[in-house]
């Protein structure tokens, strides 16, 4: 698994606009048909985590990201056995 560097990928999207946080989920933890009014970022640190957005789901890979567009309903689940660890960020308006 490539190991991501959180501080890079904070100062990364500060300079493309985004907001950076991280977020937990345990086995099994769904997020259901959430819409947000701005851009989100995700990006997966560890574990299996899906997203799922106009009908597709998307299982991230480590280190890969994924950007939800304003509007768009989205849903976000832990589809691992283990908590998985990933980072979101909103566009600054």
């Amino acid at each position: 698994m490539p190991r991501v560097d959180r501080e890079q990928i904070e100062k990364d999207w500060a300079a493309r606009g985004f907001s950076c946080g991280l977020w937990t989920d345990p086995p099994g933890r769904v997020w259901a048909d959430f819409v947000h009014d701005t851009d989100e970022l995700v990006l997966l640190l560890e574990g299996e985590e899906e997203f799922e957005m106009s009908g597709e789901a998307r299982r991230l890979a480590a280190g890969e990201e994924l950007l939800i567009p304003a509007g768009t309903p989205h849903t976000a689940r832990n589809v691992g056995k283990v908590t998985s660890k990933w980072l979101y960020g909103y566009k600054r308006k």
